[in-house]
């Protein structure tokens, strides 16, 4: 998925706590979707950052490159802006993108 498109605010907004609870009908079940999905997307996020930064990799230590190395930082900097996964997350169940399911809440359906 390409966050960099997303349309999650970059600070904290106030939510509807109804509206974040249609789906689950609690919102401590709410609260532990959202923060599964976070950790996904944070880890996505993880490992799109080091692939870009593995270019970069020296294994001599050297001052001058520390230095000299700017679009190393601009690529770090440019990762520190976007939205938090946290926020990318509930923008996507305000969205509907979420896709769930309770093992337990299925058993006593049966």
């Amino acid at each position: 998925m390409d966050y960099r498109k997303s349309a999650a605010p970059v600070s904290t907004v106030t939510r509807n706590l109804d509206l974040m609870t249609q789906g689950t009908g609690n919102i401590y079940e709410t609260v532990i979707v959202v923060s599964r999905r976070s950790n996904q997307i944070s880890v996505e996020m993880k490992q799109e950052l080091n692939k870009k930064l593995e270019e970069f990799a020296s294994y001599s230590d050297n001052l001058e490159e520390v230095f000299e190395n700017r679009e190393q930082i601009e690529i770090s900097k440019f990762y520190e802006k976007l939205p938090k996964p946290t926020l990318i997350a509930l923008q996507e169940l305000e969205e509907g993108k979420i896709f769930y399911r309770n093992p337990d809440s299925l058993e006593k359906q049966k």
